[in-house]
């Protein structure tokens, strides 16, 4: 028997189980995070650990477009196994409470803003930090999340937040909180995990909707396209000239604010 195609099997039920079950949930998402973009606002996107993936998948990628912002922290991503930039380093510090706050101090945050939060498990202390801060900030809130997690979370850790106590919109990665999906004869734990695939196949499902939602309204897109395509170096140069001016723009307006000038 081979298992690389149970896995592909396992992988295909997860991905119709998303269209059954989060379709409303990924379109409200969408419909909220449009209409951030179009009113000046940025969509702020977070992950820690393999979390970061579908960061990266948000933008800068290929197919994307200003008006996500990731909130990346090589501290919270691994580059090395050990030592480091490692595994251990990151499990630690990502289960520390009090430096989301450190991070996010290097952000201007803005109420018409939304904040996009990856996180699997979604118990540890940076991704709900994260979340709170923004919440705190005025911001909307949807988390990408394992649901089956939170539901065993919620009956054995009765007043530990979760990611989705404190998210306005709970899309479920219908992934189990194990993450890795196949069981092989003689091994007493599952392998190969699952998470990454759901999520990247939400994150590019609400790009899709997004980029939807705002062409039907009218409002100009920056499409980042690939070298493959025949395009003119200039038009990629615009992605990254739009990018910096919505955040030069909105820090501009606070340093305005701050010393009693005029909003432009």
């Amino acid at each position: 028997m081979s298992y690389w195609n149970v896995y592909l099997e396992q992988i295909k039920k997860i991905i119709n189980k998303i269209e059954a079950e989060q379709g409303e949930k990924i379109a409200a998402a969408a419909d909220l995070m449009a209409t951030t973009i179009a009113n000046g606002g940025l969509v702020h996107v977070f992950g820690s650990g393999h979390s970061v993936i579908p960061v990266l998948e948000m933008f800068p990628r290929y197919g994307s477009f200003p008006g996500f912002h990731p909130l990346l922290d090589p501290r919270l991503m691994w580059f090395n196994v050990l030592g480091p930039g490692g595994v251990k380093e990151l499990l630690w510090l990502e289960r520390q409470s009090g430096y989301a706050r450190i991070f996010l101090s290097n952000f201007l945050l803005l109420p018409r803003d939304v904040l996009l939060v990856f996180s699997h498990s979604g118990t540890n202390a940076v991704p709900v930090e994260m979340a709170q801060e923004a919440k705190q900030r005025g911001l909307k809130v949807v988390s990408v999340t394992s649901l089956e997690n939170y539901r065993k979370v919620a009956a054995q850790q009765k007043h530990n937040p979760h990611v989705a106590d404190i998210s306005d919109i709970v899309i479920d990665n219908c992934i189990p909180p194990e993450d890795a999906l196949i069981s092989i004869p003689g091994l007493d734990r599952k392998v190969a995990a699952g998470s990454t695939l759901a999520v990247v196949t939400i994150s590019s499902a609400l790009l899709s909707e997004v980029a939807y939602r705002l062409a039907s309204r009218g409002f100009p897109l920056k499409v980042f396209v690939s070298p493959t395509v025949a395009a003119t170096p200039q038009e990629n140069d615009a992605v990254f000239d739009e990018y910096l001016h919505k955040l030069w723009q909105r820090y501009g307006e606070a340093i305005g604010l701050k010393g009693g000038g005029a909003r432009q």
